[in-house]
Order: C-alpha cells, then sequence, then structure tokens
C-alpha cells in the first residue's frame, strides 16, 4: 500500500507544472484526464479553482492523484425540510438565508496505477483535514461536490462520509430543472467537517 504521507509530496500544479509528466497520469476517466492535462491550469489562472498534486517521492515527475478546490456554500434553503433540518441542526447563529461556507471539490482523479491501493480515501482523508486545521484562512463547514453519478463514484463518496443533498435522483431532477425522463449526470452530495472537529 502506498502511503501518501510518507512516500509523496504535496504541492500546486499550477507551481510546479513544468516539472510533472502530465502524460503519464491516466485515471481511466476521459472527462477527469482532460480537465488535468489541459484545462486546471487555466482554472487557476481565472482564479475559478486551484489543482494540487501527490507526485512520488522517488519521481518528483510520477503524479499519483490530483484534485481541484474552490470556494461555494451549501444552501439550506433551497433543499428538502428533511435535508434541511439536518444541514442547520448544530448551526450557531442561524442567519435569516441559510447560506454556509462550503469548500467544492470540482475534479479528483487517482491515477490507475495507484487505484484500489487505498489513496483515494488517504487523499479525502487529507482534504478533511486540510480544511479543519487551524491554520486554514477561511471558515469551510462543508465540502460538497457533484458525484459522476456512476455506481464506483458514488461509492467513494459514501464509503469516505458523504451523504446525498438530495434523497433521491427525482428530487434532485426538480431542483435543477430537468425532466422527470433526463438522466442525472452527476449527484450533488455532501460532507460535514463538523463531525471531525467534535
Amino acid at each position: 500500500m502506498l502511503n501518501l504521507a510518507e512516500n509523496c509530496s504535496f504541492g500546486s500544479l499550477a507551481e510546479n507544472i513544468e516539472n510533472f509528466d502530465l502524460n503519464k497520469f491516466n485515471c481511466i476517466n476521459e472527462d477527469l484526464n482532460e480537465f488535468f492535462k489541459q484545462d486546471a491550469i487555466k482554472y487557476s489562472k481565472s482564479l475559478l479553482g486551484k489543482t494540487y498534486a501527490f507526485v512520488l517521492d522517488t519521481d518528483k515527475k510520477t503524479i499519483v492523484c490530483m484534485f481541484t478546490v474552490s470556494n461555494d456554500s451549501l444552501k439550506a434553503d433551497s433543499l428538502p425540510n428533511s435535508r434541511k433540518k439536518k444541514v442547520n441542526k448544530d448551526i450557531p447563529y442561524n442567519k435569516q438565508r441559510k447560506s454556509y461556507p462550503a469548500v467544492l471539490i470540482g475534479r479528483l482523479g487517482v491515477c490507475s496505477k495507484f487505484s484500489n491501493n487505498g489513496v483515494g480515501t488517504q487523499l479525502m482523508d487529507f482534504i478533511k483535514a486540510w480544511f479543519i486545521d487551524p491554520l486554514n484562512k477561511t471558515g469551510c463547514r462543508f465540502i460538497v461536490v457533484d458525484s459522476y453519478n456512476t455506481d464506483n463514484a458514488i461509492n467513494y463518496y459514501l464509503k469516505n462520509g458523504f451523504s446525498f443533498l438530495f434523497s433521491s435522483e427525482g428530487q434532485e431532477k426538480e431542483y435543477i430543472g430537468k425532466c422527470e425522463t433526463e438522466a442525472l449526470k452527476t449527484r450533488m452530495m455532501y460532507f460535514d467537517l463538523l463531525s471531525l472537529s467534535v
């Protein structure tokens, strides 16, 4: 099992791009591969999201995993009542408009030659710890993600403690204005960081 903390270095993709061989990174998902190889740096320069990578200490050109994060919010008022109550439950000083600080995981990928090795779970544990660290410069209560609506992706987030924002695909389609017969390509999910600091 590859241990990210012991065997890898962490850094910004934009700051270290000349050191990496992006062509060797393949996470089996063509959409993710294309984003990391062609769009991640543009996103960073446009201040839309920052991409970070773990690279092997023994080969600094080999990227083990990457993720992109940006600021977001969880808008509790637009959720179904049961989910709204759950999200609002432990929020002190409830605001009239209930929109709470969140970080969005825009993209997340593990290179296929390191998959099924616990790397994905280690990566998610790192992201969670990163945003509850006392040195974090901003408030962030939730992590949100639009997970690909595939069994592998959904199960990954469920295994890592995420919940669906909408209990059914029908509710989510109604929220985003999709026709009932249209397929959802993604599912909105969230993780409450307060659960780690209690």
